[in-house]
């Protein structure tokens, strides 16, 4: 169903002239929005009074940034919003696929995968429309075990029992593509669909060896492993590092720093951008006025969780597969931000 945005600027008129809440307007008036006679901001092909945020797991790192910007929508904004926990990357591409999200955090390989038509998505054919607001942190990825599993490399998870995240979620595509560059595949271990908090409380409870999550720095599953058990992150690098980025080459080298965790030294593991996307029907106005509303309020945005102290104007354009949309374009253009 289409879904109108409706912005109260009666009121903040009003408001404005009485010289009460000068600072108040609303991101649209400040930047050029198209002010009607009645009210109403007129944005174009498709507006949202209600917008729907995707994420991921209430455990996960997506879940609190997304109530960062949702809290901010509304509050600078006026838009009544809502953050929608899912399985995270290829549901969220669906779920805006079918209109029933108008944002979504994904990582980049899924939305690779999407505008190809492989993988999970290799069914239903490729989604030539996606779009982006930015490019927004670094996922780690983290192959968690304990000191007592005897898993020492990715090659020894072969017959045990892990944990690869929700099916077709940008996790378990990582788990299959971190398996295959080490030439192997689930048929050498006993996989496991679970979230990052099922997989955590499974290894705890002795039911599973390892899992999977991919997230950004420090994930809060990982903390709780520690507080029980000798937690332990197994390396990504080498030759299967090599193999991983010559397949997919949306993979970069990374570093979890000694101390994240309770590690003493550095671990290099494989990385992979996360991105913002947005419903590609919502007008070039609308999504002006969001990606003005997070960018310049960048600092709450950075305040939710430690890996969003990544998210900067500076890297917008990093590791981004899709076209921007043109409302965030034309923000970025006006930022200087763009190459």
């Amino acid at each position: 169903m289409k879904k109108r945005w409706i912005f109260a600027f009666s009121t903040l008129l009003v408001l404005s002239a009485c010289g009460d809440n000068g600072d108040e307007e609303t991101a649209a008036d400040e930047n050029g929005g198209n002010g009607g006679d009645d009210g109403e901001v007129e944005t174009g092909d498709m507006d949202a009074d209600f917008i729907t945020i995707a994420t991921g797991g209430t455990s996960g790192v997506y879940y609190p940034i997304g109530g960062a910007i949702s809290n901010l929508l509304e509050g600078e904004l006026g838009a009544d919003s809502s953050v929608q926990s899912t399985g995270a990357s290829v549901e969220n591409i669906n779920l805006l696929d079918t209109d029933r999200a108008e944002l979504a955090i994904v990582m980049g390989d899924a939305v690779s995968q999407a505008t190809e038509g492989t993988g999970p998505f290799e069914e239903e054919g490729a989604k030539d429309d996606l779009t982006a607001i930015a490019s927004l942190y670094p996922n780690f990825v983290q192959v968690v075990t304990t000191e007592g599993s005897g898993i020492e490399s990715i090659d020894d998870l072969a017959g045990h029992d892990v944990g690869v995240g929700d099916a077709n979620s940008g996790v378990e595509l990582n788990a299959r593509m971190i398996l295959e560059a080490h030439d192997m595949s689930y048929d050498d271990i006993n996989e496991d669909y679970l979230s990052y908090s099922e997989a955590i409380d499974q290894i705890q409870n002795g039911m599973i060896d390892a899992a999977f999550v991919t997230s950004g720095l420090p994930n809060a599953t990982v903390i709780d492993l520690s507080t029980t058990n000798d937690a332990k992150i197994i390396p990504i690098e080498g030759e299967g590092l090599e193999n991983l980025q010559e397949l997919y080459p949306f993979f970069s080298e990374g570093t979890i720093p000694a101390g994240t965790y309770d590690n003493e030294e550095d671990i290099t593991t494989a990385t992979i951008e996360n991105l913002l996307i947005v419903n590609n029907e919502l007008s070039e106005d609308a999504v002006y006025d969001i990606t003005s509303t997070i960018f310049e309020n960048i600092e709450t945005i950075q305040g939710s969780h430690n890996a969003a102290e990544e998210i900067t104007l500076d890297t917008v354009e990093e590791g981004l597969p899709i076209p921007f949309h043109p409302g965030a374009e034309r923000y970025f253009e006006e930022q200087g931000v763009l190459d």
